[in-house]
């Protein structure tokens, strides 16, 4: 005997009459941030967004997920379409799903970090971005709970300031001020190097 809802449909009957286009839907995306570590010093690759939004600031690398595709998966293919870089498995961070992150449409990101050997890596911007490079990162903290982000790939200097957020929320940081960074990658990267840590 089938089981039937309140509705008195089985579940063939709900699944033909369901209209997913009733309900509205996130786009979703897969960031990556690869670190590389050499004694004290910690480096991040960022890719200068080559269209809008956010033309010309750097950024993680990522993009959407396509249909079929996990969110590893798209992770993956985004760093290899962007930087070439190919055979890095990362794991999963956290999910960003702040309404407003991306200017485009609501979007939830699915962040993913991995650290790597610069020697063995060879970065070649590629697909819709401008350019691709590895960044200094320097967190200092400025007061308790507040610590500023400095990145330096020699030619430019990204600052941000990030604040921690006591309840977590969208996760545990919050932008105060940002220079040069895309969309919200700033606390993206503060949660990653808190990881890293």
């Amino acid at each position: 005997m089938e089981l039937r809802d309140k509705n008195g449909l089985t579940e063939a009957e709900f699944l033909a009459n369901y209209r997913p286009g009733d309900y509205p839907r996130p786009s979703v995306a897969a960031d990556i941030v690869i670190f590389t570590r050499k004694e004290d010093t910690v480096r991040v690759l960022l890719v200068r967004r080559g269209g809008h939004p956010c033309l010309g600031q750097w950024a993680l690398p990522g993009g959407f997920v396509e249909p079929g595709e996990t969110v590893g998966h798209a992770a993956a293919r985004e760093l290899e379409e962007e930087t070439g870089i190919s055979g890095v498995i990362p794991r999963q961070l956290f999910t960003f799903s702040q309404p407003g992150r991306d200017p485009r449409t609501w979007t939830m990101s699915v962040v993913h970090m991995a650290v790597v050997k610069e020697e063995e890596i060879t970065v070649q911007a590629g697909d819709d971005a401008a350019d691709a490079a590895w960044f200094t990162v320097v967190k200092t903290e400025l007061k308790p709970g507040v610590c500023e982000l400095c990145l330096d790939n020699g030619e430019d200097v990204l600052t941000a300031w990030v604040k921690q957020r006591p309840n977590g929320g969208d996760g545990p940081y919050v932008i105060l001020e940002n220079h040069g960074l895309a969309f919200d990658h700033a606390k993206i990267l503060a949660l990653a190097l808190e990881q890293l840590a």
